[in-house]
This record gives structure tokens, C-alpha cells and sequence, in this order.
């Protein structure tokens, strides 16, 4: 059975960062792209950053030089470092395999001003 486990989100004022993980088991990711999607309190879920299997990563405007994706395949981890948070970065994030669509449960980020 495959699983994703995020974990890292937490409360952090303006301009600060966070580090978000998500643990894969049950199946090797090295070859697939994995994304990161985030969704607010009342708003649809909107696609943040993903990583395809080869290192290539793409990123919604809204996060571009501020959010970095990456992966440890030996880990079998995706990550998403979060720098220079704002109050609308507030959100849960989730982490997904959008090829078989499993999603994890998600983790809360809350920024405040």
C-alpha cells in the first residue's frame, strides 16, 4: 500500500521559512515527477511546484524564487523549502503522485503578519 506522509508544517511569521517533507513508501518514486499543491482556507487547491524524476522543477508564479522543490530518491522523500513566507502562503500543503493520484494528508501552514 502506498503512503505519503507530509510533515514540517507549523506556525511562522512574515519572512520566515519552513521545510516541508513528504515520505513516500510502498513504492519506489525515483522515475516520477511529484508535485506539491496547497489549499486555503474557502479557495480550491492550486498547484504549487513539482519535480519530475530527472531533477527538472516547475513552480507556480506565485511561489517562483521563493519556494525550491527537491527530492532524495535514495530517501524516497520530496521536499519543498519555503523561504520569505507571506500570510497568503497560509495553507495546507499536500503532497502528491499525480501519475497513480495518491495524495498525502496534507500539512497545515499558518504564516502570521
Amino acid at each position: 500500500q502506498v503512503q505519503l506522509v507530509e510533515s514540517g508544517g507549523g506556525l511562522v511569521q512574515a519572512g520566515g521559512s519552513l521545510r516541508l517533507s513528504c515520505a513516500v513508501s510502498g513504492r519506489t518514486f525515483s522515475s516520477s515527477t511529484m508535485a506539491w499543491f496547497r489549499q486555503a482556507a474557502g479557495k480550491e487547491r492550486e498547484f504549487v511546484a513539482r519535480i519530475s524524476g530527472s531533477g527538472t522543477t516547475n513552480y507556480a508564479d506565485s511561489v517562483k524564487g521563493r519556494f525550491t522543490i527537491s527530492r532524495d530518491n535514495a530517501k524516497n522523500t520530496v521536499y519543498l523549502q519555503m523561504n520569505s513566507l507571506k500570510p497568503e502562503d497560509a495553507a495546507v500543503y499536500y503532497c502528491a503522485w499525480l501519475t497513480y493520484n495518491y495524495w498525502g494528508q496534507g500539512t497545515q501552514v499558518t504564516v502570521s503578519s
